[in-house]
């Protein structure tokens, strides 16, 4: 089931940090290098970044990343920061 009421807007790579912007204006952004699979990938794989209703994949780097992780501030085998976030 899926409890996530808000939806993905769009989600990029841009600038060493993986954006995503909600329906409603909210911004969750984290940089790539503190995630050890994404910090090794290439902008090409980077940018191979796909959606679900769940979280993000990356399929050339065998990542995925949950929103609910994401917005806990785990952006995948390091927590070390807090989730940027901002609305509109």
């Amino acid at each position: 089931m899926n409890t996530l009421v808000d939806r993905v807007k769009s989600a990029v790579y841009r600038d060493g940090k993986v954006l995503v912007m909600m329906e409603s204006q909210v911004e969750i952004r984290f940089r790539v290098a503190g995630n050890p699979r994404l910090a090794r990938g290439t902008p090409q794989q980077l940018n191979n970044l796909e959606v679900s209703p769940f979280g993000l994949h990356w399929p050339d780097l065998d990542e995925d990343l949950s929103f609910q992780g994401l917005l806990e501030g785990d952006y995948g085998q390091s927590r070390s920061c807090r989730p940027s976030r901002s609305s509109g």
